[in-house]
């Protein structure tokens, strides 16, 4: 874990918080912002030296950072906020701890003003770094083990998303990805790179054949393109920006 100095914990992996935040600053229109989970707060620190209005929302407040405004919230239930509140949703690492992902898209798109942006970040399985672990073991780098049944906790990856998931879940609730990052490609991901080429044949093969509907073809060559980017393709953690249409 990175920490802001002398400030609350980054409860993320390295860079995540410093991709968003360049993210959201080349937003000019974005002022208000929402950042859910916000865990200790760190984010909305950043947000202030960015010079934005930060409010916080989680399950239960653990914010240390001074005078931050905060809101308890549960991302599996209708947010406690009102219509168009916000300029951008900040939602790094929580989404796939739910165990209703769909409707906390549907609530950050009723909160976001028209135009207004929503960040996402979560771990990575699209990496073929990951999808090599799931074809020997079955599990993905974030989710190694099976999860303990007997003691749910919600820091469980309940709801890990691959990229095309992740796109789908967005874009079937209007909204349209922007931009595609990562946290930072790990040296180890690099020994994985004669897979890609393979990955690129083999996805384009399996597309052309299964899919028959001429829009959809057209849709899968920029999902595939994306999914082939070096950010999915080797990237540790996956951060995606769409804009509310």
């Amino acid at each position: 874990m990175s920490q802001l100095a002398e400030g609350p914990r980054e409860l993320t992996s390295k860079n995540t918080h410093a991709v968003v935040a360049r993210l959201l600053a080349a937003e000019p229109r974005v002022r208000d912002v929402l950042d859910i989970p916000c865990g200790e707060g760190a984010f909305l620190g950043r947000l202030r030296q960015l010079g934005l209005d930060g409010h916080g929302a989680d399950i239960v407040n653990r914010v240390t950072l001074p005078g931050a405004p905060f809101t308890a919230a549960d991302m599996n239930a209708p947010l406690p906020f009102g219509d168009g509140s916000f300029d951008a949703v900040v939602c790094i690492d929580g989404i796939e701890h739910l165990e209703r992902p769909f409707d906390f898209v549907r609530e950050c798109r009723r909160i976001l003003r028209p135009g207004g942006v929503v960040i996402v970040s979560t771990p990575n399985i699209s990496a073929l770094r990951s999808r090599w672990r799931w074809l020997l073991t079955g599990f993905h780098n974030k989710g190694k083990v099976p999860l303990n049944e007997r003691d749910p906790s919600p820091w469980h990856h309940v709801h890990l998303l691959s990229f095309p998931d992740l796109r789908y879940l967005l874009h079937r609730h209007g909204f349209r990805i922007t931009a595609v990052g990562a946290n930072r490609v790990k040296a180890v991901s690099w020994l994985y790179v004669l897979l890609w080429p393979l990955a690129a044949v083999a996805t384009a093969a399996a597309l052309r054949r299964w899919e028959r509907e001429p829009e959809q073809r057209r849709r899968n060559v920029e999902i595939q393109r994306q999914m082939l980017a070096p950010a999915v393709a080797f990237g540790e953690t996956m951060i995606v920006k769409a804009v509310r249409e």
